[in-house]
């Protein structure tokens, strides 16, 4: 009896470590967002290297360290390329073997972008026209897993760009429609302080241009960018890159094209001598804004004041008031200093 009692817990010993390994071998699945997930089986590798867990454990995964690997650190030997290089086992960096772990078809991908309509890539009709070739596009510079970039990357050959040049294919730039489906523009109202808001419609806009004239060159597609100012427009920048006086109305001046409704105030300067009242209506009876905004004036409050001697040697007001074309800046003091 004792004979039988010895030789089952040595069996029972003998096969302990098989029920631990069954128990804890077991089938991993790497889920997708965008696709079916992918399942390493233990078994079909166990038994292959014999059940020598050491293959793997814990030289090529640290089970203390779960980290995901990506298919660019694949080919470069990490995490499964360690084997599937081509040589011990088909290789992570062939076209042919990605179905031998990536089952199913390549589902649709949405893009959520505010102010756009979401944009979907098809899986299925890239992969038609590319021959089933997977690399054309995931070989770790194309597409890269969990970047994102902008349309201003893409018209300089990143992510989809690299295709969609006029080239390959259509543009990037522009063509907004073939990606953001049913996309309509929107006005903007660009608001200013001291001033009327500025209307800039798309509409108008884009019957005479295409997008990609202004996108992203000009503007990019964000909202809340930096906003030029109008003496930037004047040298070229933004609006003004056409609103410069030849391909259409210039950012100088003819403020109202713009402005709706816009009628300047007013101006009065503090001074000790007695504060000074500047009328815009009085001078724009006989100026137009463009005589002094922006080269004698900026468009913003606050800005440097000038002394009664630098007026003398023809800054700020002492530009036209110079005894010639008006009433000269020193002399006559009540004219504009009144108490």
């Amino acid at each position: 009896m004792q004979f039988r009692v010895a030789i089952l817990t040595v069996l029972l010993l003998c096969a302990a470590p098989q029920m631990l390994l069954a128990k804890e071998t077991k089938d991993i699945k790497y889920s997708f967002k965008n696709a079916d997930p992918v399942t390493f089986s233990h078994d079909i590798h166990l038994k292959q290297y014999n059940n020598n867990c050491r293959i793997c454990h814990n030289t090529i995964y640290d089970l203390k360290d779960r980290r995901h690997y990506t298919m660019q650190e694949m080919e470069k030997t990490k995490s499964c390329g360690a084997c599937h290089t081509g040589v011990k086992a088909f290789s992570v960096a062939t076209d042919k073997d990605c179905v031998n772990c990536h089952k199913g078809k390549a589902r649709d991908i949405e893009y959520s972008m505010k102010g756009a309509p979401d944009a979907t890539f098809s899986h299925s009709s890239h992969l038609a026209k590319l021959g089933g070739k997977c690399k054309a596009c995931h070989n770790g510079k194309t597409i890269i897993t969990g970047q994102h970039v902008t349309m201003a990357e893409m018209e300089k050959g990143k992510s989809c760009g690299a295709c969609h040049n006029d080239k390959k294919a259509f543009t990037a730039a522009g063509n907004c429609g073939n990606c953001h489906k049913g996309m309509k523009t929107r006005e903007i109202t660009f608001k200013s302080k001291g001033i009327a808001p500025a209307l800039f419609s798309h509409k108008v806009h884009t019957a005479a241009y295409s997008c990609k004239e202004c996108h992203t060159k000009l503007f990019p597609y964000q909202a809340g960018v930096k906003h030029a100012t109008m003496a930037q427009m004047e040298k070229g920048k933004s609006c003004g890159a056409c609103h410069d006086g030849k391909t259409t109305f210039s950012a100088a001046g003819d403020c109202n094209k713009c402005h709706k409704g816009y009628k300047p105030g007013n101006i009065t300067f503090k001074n000790p001598g007695g504060p000074v009242k500047f009328s815009h209506e009085y001078h724009l009876g006989m100026y137009k804004c463009q005589d002094c905004h922006t080269k004698i004036f900026p468009y913003k409050a606050g800005v440097k004041h000038y002394t009664m001697f630098q007026m003398d040697q023809g800054k700020s007001c002492g530009a036209c008031h110079n005894q010639k074309d008006a009433f000269g800046s020193t002399g006559d003091c009540d004219k504009c200093h009144t108490k």
